[in-house]
C-alpha cells in the first residue's frame, strides 16, 4: 500500500466520522430498520439499506435517524422488508423496498409523518392508531 499524505490521512478522517456518527443511538428517536438476512440479501436490501442512507443524507436528517440492520424479520415472502419507528407513529413493516420505495419511505413516513400505502405489511390494528 502507497504511503498516504497528511491531507489523505485527514480526508480519510472525516469520511470515517461521518460513517461513525450515523451509528451513534444518542438523541436519535426515529429508527430505521433494514432486514439483512440471506433472504433480504438475496431481494437486494443491500440497495435499499444504501438508498435509505442516501435519502436520510438528501433530507438532512443524519442527526435524527439512526439506521440499523437485523436479521430476518419473518416476512421473506415481500423482502426486503424496512420497519420505521417514528415517535407519534405505529411502528411499521413495508415489504418490496426498492431504492424508490427506500426514498419514499424516509420523504413520506420520516418528513411528512405518513404511512406509504401500499408497501405496508405489518402494523398496529386500526383501532389503536391515533387519526
Amino acid at each position: 500500500m502507497a504511503k498516504m499524505t497528511l491531507d489523505q490521512l485527514r480526508k480519510l478522517r472525516e469520511e470515517k466520522k461521518d460513517d461513525m456518527s450515523r451509528r451513534e443511538v444518542e438523541g436519535k428517536e426515529i429508527q430505521v430498520i433494514v432486514g439483512m438476512g440471506t433472504c433480504g440479501i438475496a431481494a437486494g436490501a443491500k440497495a435499499t439499506f444504501d438508498a435509505i442512507l442516501k435519502a436520510v443524507d438528501t433530507q438532512n436528517l443524519a442527526g435524527s435517524v439512526v439506521i440499523r440492520q437485523t436479521g430476518c424479520m419473518g416476512l421473506c415472502h415481500v423482502e426486503p422488508t424496512v420497519e420505521v419507528v417514528v415517535p407519534g407513529m405505529p411502528a411499521t413493516i413495508y415489504g418490496r423496498v426498492d431504492a424508490t420505495v427506500a426514498a419514499d419511505i424516509v420523504r413520506k413516513h420520516i418528513v411528512d409523518r405518513k404511512l406509504v400505502n401500499g408497501y405496508i405489511y405489518d402494523r398496529p390494528a386500526v383501532d389503536i392508531i391515533k387519526s
